[in-house]
C-alpha cells in the first residue's frame, strides 16, 4: 500500500477553520463586490462571488450546521444590501451551504475538477432554487433562460477554480 491513504471515518477527514477577520471579511467583500461594483463594471454580474464563497467554506468546514449557517447569513445580507426581497438569496444559499458542506465531507473538494464541477452544479441549483422560492413567495416571474445560465455556470465554475486556490491560504488546521 504505498502512497495510498484511507479514510476510514468522518473524523479523519480535514476540517478547516478560519480567523474572525477571514470569516466575516471574505463574505463581506463578497456581497460588496456583488451588489455595488457590479453597478458599474457589468460584465462581472455573471459571477456570483457570494455564492462561491458560500461554497467555498461549507466544503471547507465540511459540517452542515455551519455551511448551512454561512449561506444563511451570506444570503440574508446580500439580500438586504440589493434591496431585494429579504430571503431569497437567503434561503437559496442556505440549501446550498448544507449540501457543499455534506458533499465536501464526501469527496475530494481541493481537486480542481471537483471543485468545477461541484460549483458548476451548484450554480444551477441555487438559481433554480432562487426562482422557485421567487415565484411561490413573491410572486414574480422570472423566466429561465438556459443558454445565459448554463454559460454563467461555466465561467463561475472556473472562477471558483482560481479563486479557491487563493482563498485556501485563509486555512487553518487546528
Amino acid at each position: 500500500m504505498n502512497g495510498v491513504v484511507s479514510l476510514t471515518s468522518r473524523e479523519e477527514v480535514d476540517v478547516h477553520h478560519f480567523s474572525w477577520f477571514a470569516s466575516v471579511g471574505i463574505p463581506a467583500l463578497a456581497v460588496f463586490i456583488q451588489v455595488y461594483v457590479t453597478r458599474q463594471i457589468h460584465f462581472i454580474q455573471i459571477f456570483d462571488l457570494p455564492l462561491l464563497v458560500t461554497i467555498f467554506f461549507a466544503v471547507a468546514r465540511r459540517r452542515a450546521i455551519p455551511g448551512l449557517i454561512t449561506g444563511a447569513l451570506i444570503g440574508t445580507v446580500q439580500d438586504a444590501m440589493a434591496g431585494i426581497p429579504i430571503g431569497l438569496n437567503g434561503i437559496a444559499k442556505t440549501i446550498i451551504g448544507y449540501a457543499a458542506s455534506s458533499l465536501g465531507v464526501r469527496l475530494d473538494v481541493d481537486n480542481p475538477g471537483s471543485r468545477f464541477l461541484m460549483t458548476f452544479g451548484f450554480f444551477l441549483i441555487h438559481h433554480l432554487a432562487f426562482m422557485v422560492i421567487d415565484l411561490w413567495l413573491v410572486g414574480a416571474n422570472q423566466p429561465w433562460e438556459w443558454g445565459h445560465n448554463l454559460i454563467a455556470a461555466l465561467a463561475n465554475g472556473f472562477l471558483a477554480v482560481v479563486l479557491f486556490a487563493g482563498l485556501d491560504r485563509f486555512k487553518r488546521r487546528l
